[in-house]
């Protein structure tokens, strides 16, 4: 790789330390419950002890220590805000509640979609004009389909060179010489990385874990060493405003605020986490959704504070995104629900996903075009506001939109008889190029993953299912070939 002129080494500048200094901490309770022990040795809250009937706690109990233990494969962890939304609604328990089924079959990639390839640096993931950092490697509660199991759960996973060890996290130090080395590199070659053909690294995603669960001093460390570097975009993945909204406070909220005043140029993006409108509206006791007296649905009152704490900053934006999970929300009239009313807060629906290939990921699952069914079947009804979300499903080459399943053949085309599935390149890891491009396939009801369309390929200039892995993390996808372990798709 082509090397800057000068090396670079962070040291935070007097702009830096003058924000950091404005920051105030606050301690949560968040009255987290760790483990199944609690529920195992009845050591959790007395009221919380029926999350678990005795059946499940006994089925869960006999697994420990073999090999299909359900905390191995995904540690179990709740706070007392979400128990108390689960206590009326089964699609809000199966998110947190551990189960027997999970694993069942564990088939599945330990660095699911390959993201290791991608990895210039410990903790950094850079993917289009994009960077994703894992800068926490865990959440206030853990949903059991998490995509980054193999981080929340510290497992080993072998990277490109063979080495097997566990993820690691971001680190400023390292980070930041790398954004401005890269940015030096594109900026003296006319914009474009010499090699890689990728643009500016001008964007970040704050990921884990979730960040949320970071104080505000650390998070603050993280934005202003991101600005300083020349990021121009910074992202906050979270699920926090569903498992502790009460972290969006007031000391929060003004450190975003003074970090406005210090970088107004910096754009910034919340990217929520709620999959089903459980998590957001209030029900009573008998599990019915709580309306005003003029018939609007109301939120659970710290979750509708903390989401007008954040969309009152017209300066930011605030974007939900979610998986269709089985038995959670493959539900059109629930993500019908969740669209209109998240958009009515204010929000934006930004995406909705197909489950990934995680480790046990059959167990969560729903077929590719059952899931574009029920994603189309809850937009009839909303809005053209309301229904910006679009289906998309993460392949080894980059995001991809499930944009069309016909239920009709394509006159002519050998293969199409019971229909075809359409995939658009949404996103490409490396410097773009195939943006755009489709892929077609004809129907597999059953297809949970790529592979399951493998034999069923029609046309593919998007190169889906001629993909090669790279071997180093500034190449681009589909130059070098590889040999595949497992399948195209694990």
């Amino acid at each position: 790789m082509i090397q800057p002129q000068k090396k670079h080494e962070y040291a935070p500048t007097a702009r830096e330390e003058a924000f950091l200094g404005t920051v105030e901490e606050e301690k949560y309770q968040r009255e987290i419950i760790n483990g199944l022990a609690p529920f195992f040795n009845e050591k959790a809250p007395e009221d919380m002890m029926s999350f678990y009937t005795e059946n499940e706690v006994t089925k869960l109990r006999v697994l420990k220590g073999t090999d299909r233990d359900v905390e191995s494969r995904m540690p179990v962890k709740i706070t007392r805000h979400y128990y108390e939304l689960a206590k009326t609604s089964p699609s809000i328990q199966r998110i947190v509640k551990a189960s027997p089924d999970e694993t069942d079959n564990l088939q599945g990639s330990e660095d699911p979609g390959n993201q290791m390839d991608y990895s210039p640096v410990e903790g950094l993931l850079h993917k289009y004009e994009m960077g994703l950092m894992y800068v926490v490697s865990t959440c206030s509660a853990h949903c059991r389909f998490c995509y980054r199991e193999e981080l929340i759960a510290r497992k080993e996973i072998e990277r490109q060179d063979g080495t097997v060890k566990k993820k690691g996290l971001a680190k400023i130090p390292e980070i930041i010489p790398y954004i401005k080395a890269h940015n030096e590199i594109v900026a003296a070659n006319g914009g474009r990385h010499p090699e890689t053909g990728r643009e500016k690294l001008r964007e970040i995603l704050l990921s884990g874990g979730d960040p949320m669960v970071l104080n505000n001093g650390k998070l603050a460390a993280w934005f202003a060493a991101l600005a300083e570097a020349g990021v121009e975009s910074i992202r906050v993945g979270t699920k926090e405003m569903a498992f502790f909204p009460q972290r969006f406070d007031r000391t929060f909220l003004e450190m975003l605020d003074r970090f406005h005043e210090t970088y107004p140029q910096v754009g910034m993006h919340f990217m929520l986490h709620f999959e089903h409108p459980d998590e957001i509206l209030a029900k009573d006791e008998d599990g019915n959704y709580v309306h005003d007296d003029r018939g609007f649905k109301q939120w659970v009152p710290a979750t509708g504070e903390a989401m007008r704490g954040l969309t009152s900053r017209g300066w930011l934006t605030v974007e939900n995104q979610a998986p269709i999970i089985k038995g959670i929300n493959d539900d059109p009239d629930a993500l019908r629900i969740l669209q209109r009313e998240f958009k009515r807060a204010g929000g934006e629906n930004h995406y909705f996903f197909c489950g990934r290939d995680i480790v046990a990921y059959k167990a969560f699952n729903i077929p590719i075009e059952n899931a574009w069914q029920i994603l189309n079947d809850s937009q009839k009804g909303l809005s053209g506001i309301e229904k910006h979300a679009r289906l998309s499903i993460t392949h080894y080459k980059g995001k991809t939109e499930v944009a069309a399943v016909t239920n009709e053949p394509i006159p002519g085309l050998k293969g199409s008889e019971n229909g075809v599935v359409i995939f658009k390149l949404l996103r490409n890891a490396g410097s773009a190029p195939e943006v755009g491009k489709v892929c077609i396939v004809g129907r597999n009801p059953d297809a949970l993953w790529f592979d399951d369309y493998e034999d069923r390929v029609l046309f593919d200039e998007a190169g889906l299912f001629d993909y090669k892995r790279v071997t180093a993390p500034g190449q681009v996808p589909g130059a070098i070939s590889m040999p595949q372990t497992g399948g195209m798709c694990r």
